[in-house]
C-alpha cells in the first residue's frame, strides 16, 4: 500500500486507530473497523464481576506461564484468589516469546520467537500501555530487500518490476498472470473471498463462534492451494508464488481461514516491536506477579491482591477431577525433585498448547470433541537462526544496496531472512535472524544437526547476498537456533487449522470442562493464531469466566 501515514514511536489508542481506519479506507471497508477493534481488545475488566479481595483462599492453579497463563493470573489476582502457576521452563519467562541476548548490557538480541506486534492487537497493547513498554515501528518491507529464486537475485521494489523482469520468463505463466505484479497475484485469491463476503459475514473471522455462516464453512473447507486453483491461477504461477514469498508453499496446505484473518485485519500493515526485546512484556508481568506490592494495581489496596506463587521448573503431567468434592487435582514434577507431587485446586487454567497436553494425562477425559481437538488440531512448524555478526553487511554499499529493516525471501531452505529495525553505523555489530522458515522447511533444515545446519544457513545467506561463504563466516562471532517442534514446552510453533477445523473444534476448544473447573486459553483457541494477542485475550477471557462461575455457584 503506497503513501501509508508515519508510524509513530510509542503510538496511543487514537494514533493506533487513525492507522487502521486509513488502511481500511484505503480497500473502501471502513465498516469493518469496530468489529476487529471489539473483537480483538480487552473483555470487560475482571472487577466489574465480582469485587477486589472477594475470593480470598479459593484456589486457582494455572498450567504454563506463557502469555496466556500470565494474563489469566494478573487478571484473577485482582479478586484475591490464590493462584499458582507451573511453568515448566526454569531459566527463563515468555514461553514462545523468546528474546536471545547475546550479551550481558542485552543491547544485541533478535527474537527466537514472537517478533512483531501489529497495530490492530489491542489487548496485547493494553498491556503494554499498562507496563508504559517502549516501542518503534517493526520494518516488515523495504525497497532494498532482496528475492531469490531460481538462482536470480533481484531488489524486491515496491512494484514488484524487477521480479516481473527476471524472474517471470522462468515461468509458464498467463498473459494476464504475466502483466500483473507478484503481490497482487498473492492477495489475489484472498482479496476476492474477503470481498465476496457482506460485513456480517466478514465479522466472523474475528468471532469464535458456535455457528458459522455458509460462506465462511465453504472456505473453511478448503486449502490454500485449492483457494488459488478455484479463483483461476495457473500451476506455474502457484509454484512461482511458492518460490517467492516466505509463506507460500509452507502454508498451503493449511486452511484459508488464518491467512484471510490476517487480510480482514490488516495484521501486516502497521507493525510494532518492543524495544530491547518482546520478552519485556511477559516479563513485566511476572514482575508484578512475584510483586507483594505492585503498582499496576492503584484502585486495589495490596491486601486484597490474591498470593501467587510461581512453580518455576515444574511439568504438569496429570490433569484429574475428584467427584467427591468438585476439585481438580494436579499431579507434577519439579525438575528438583524425582517423585511426582499432588495437589487440589477449586479452578484451573489449562494455558498450554494442545500438543503439549497430548501428552499429559486425563481422567477422566473431557468431552469427546476437546479429546479430539487436543489430538487432531493444526501446528505448523518454524525455525529461526540467529548470528551475531561483528559488521552489518547488509547495511553498506550505495543508497539502492543498504537494506534497512525489513527481509529478503527465497525459494532456499533458510526460506527468508530478517533484518534489524534499529539503524546503526555500518561498522558496528548486529544481529541477523538468518533464516526464518516453517512447515517442512523448518524440519528439514532445524533437525541437521546445530554446527552443520549453521554452516549451510551461513552459506545460503551468502548466496542470497551474492557474498561468499568465506565472509560470511569471518564475520560471525555467534549464533544461536531454534527448532519449535523439538522445543518440549510447544511441541510445534503455533496452531493453524487444517481445512474443516474451524467448523468442527473453533467453538468446543473454547468451552470449560469438568462441570466448570477447567477453562482453556492460549493462542490456539483464539481467532488470532500464532499471535500475542491471542495468547493474552484468551488469558483474560479465562479469568472473567473464572470469576463468574466462582460468583454464582
Amino acid at each position: 500500500m503506497d503513501n501509508l501515514p508515519p508510524q509513530p514511536n510509542n503510538p496511543t489508542r487514537d494514533q493506533r486507530y487513525n492507522l487502521i481506519k486509513y488502511s481500511l479506507m484505503e480497500q473502501n471497508r471502513l465498516e469493518d473497523f469496530p468489529y476487529i477493534i471489539n473483537n480483538l481488545s480487552p473483555p470487560e475488566d475482571i472487577t466489574r464481576i465480582a469485587n477486589p479481595g472477594e475470593f480470598k483462599n479459593i484456589k486457582i492453579g494455572i498450567i504454563g506461564g506463557g502469555m496466556a497463563g500470565l494474563s489469566a493470573a494478573f487478571e484473577l489476582r485482582k479478586l484475591g484468589f490464590d493462584i499458582t502457576i507451573f511453568e515448566a521452563l526454569k531459566d527463563r519467562i515468555g514461553g514462545r516469546i523468546y528474546t536471545y541476548y547475546f550479551n550481558e548490557e542485552k543491547t544485541l538480541y533478535s527474537e527466537l520467537g514472537a517478533m512483531r506486534l501489529p497495530v490492530c492487537h489491542e489487548t496485547t497493547w493494553h498491556y503494554i500501555d499498562l507496563f508504559n513498554l517502549d516501542t518503534r515501528p517493526f520494518v516488515q518491507s523495504v525497497e532494498n530487500g532482496l528475492i531469490y529464486a531460481n538462482d536470480i537475485r533481484v531488489r524486491n521494489d515496491s512494484s514488484g518490476i524487477n521480479v516481473m523482469e527476471k524472474i517471470y520468463p522462468k515461468y509458464n505463466l498467463t498473459p494476464w498472470e504475466r502483466i500483473t505484479p507478484w503481490m497482487d497475484l498473492l492477495d489475489y485469491g484472498y482479496k476476492m473471498q474477503l470481498f465476496s463476503m457482506p460485513t456480517r459475514v466478514r465479522a466472523e473471522l474475528v468471532k469464535v463462534l458456535a455457528k458459522y455462516s455458509p460462506q465462511i464453512l465453504y472456505w473453511d473447507s478448503l486449502n490454500n492451494r485449492q483457494l488459488y486453483e478455484l479463483v483461476g491461477l495457473s500451476e506455474s504461477a502457484i509454484m512461482m508464488l511458492s518460490n517467492i514469498s516466505s509463506f507460500g508453499s509452507s502454508f498451503n496446505y493449511y486452511n484459508t481461514m488464518d491467512i484471510l484473518y490476517e487480510y480482514y485485519t490488516l495484521t501486516f500493515t502497521y507493525l510494532y516491536e518492543i524495544i530491547g526485546g518482546l520478552v519485556k512484556l511477559p516479563e513485566a508481568l511476572y514482575d508484578s506477579l512475584v510483586n507483594d506490592t505492585p503498582s499496576e494495581y492503584p484502585n486495589i489496596p495490596n491486601e486484597l491482591l490474591g498470593k501467587v506463587n510461581w512453580q518455576s521448573g515444574t511439568t504438569v503431567n496429570g490433569v484429574f477431577y475428584n467427584y467427591t468434592n468438585d476439585k481438580v487435582v494436579l499431579r507434577y514434577k519439579n525438575d528438583a525433585n524425582t517423585i511426582d507431587e499432588m495437589e487440589e485446586f477449586d479452578y484451573i487454567v489449562c494455558a498450554i498448547p494442545f500438543s503439549v497436553l497430548r501428552t499429559i494425562e486425563i481422567y477422566p477425559q473431557f468431552s469427546n470433541t476437546k479429546m479430539q481437538a487436543i489430538k487432531e488440531l493444526g501446528y505448523a512448524g518454524a525455525q529461526k537462526t540467529l548470528l551475531l555478526c561483528k559488521e552489518r553487511f547488509w547495511e553498506q554499499g550505495g543508497p539502492n544496496e543498504r537494506i534497512l529493516g525489513g527481509g529478503s525471501f527465497t525459494d532456499l531452505p533458510i526460506l527468508s531472512i530478517w533484518y534489524p529495525s534499529d539503524f546503526k553505523e555500518n561498522k558496528q555489530k548486529g544481529v541477523l535472524i538468518a533464516s526464518y522458515n516453517f512447515t517442512s522447511d523448518s524440519l528439514r533444515l532445524g533437525n541437521i544437526p546445530k554446527p552443520t545446519r549453521v554452516d549451510m544457513i551461513k552459506n545460503q545467506v551468502a548466496e542470497v547476498h551474492g557474498l561468499t561463504f568465506e565472509y560470511i563466516d569471518s564475520i560471525v562471532e555467534d549464533y544461536a537456533s531454534i527448532q519449535w517442534y523439538n522445543h518440549p514446552q510447544s511441541l510445534g510453533a503455533f496452531s493453524y487449522f487444517l481445512p474443516g477445523q474451524k467448523r468442527l473444534f473453533s467453538y468446543p476448544v473454547t468451552q470449560p470442562e469438568y462441570n466448570n473447573k477447567v477453562f482453556f486459553a492460549g493462542e490456539h483457541i483464539s481467532v488470532s493464531h500464532g499471535w500475542i494477542n491471542g495468547a493474552a485475550l484468551t488469558g483474560m477471557k479465562a479469568a472473567n469466566s473464572i470469576a463468574k462461575a466462582a460468583k454464582f455457584k
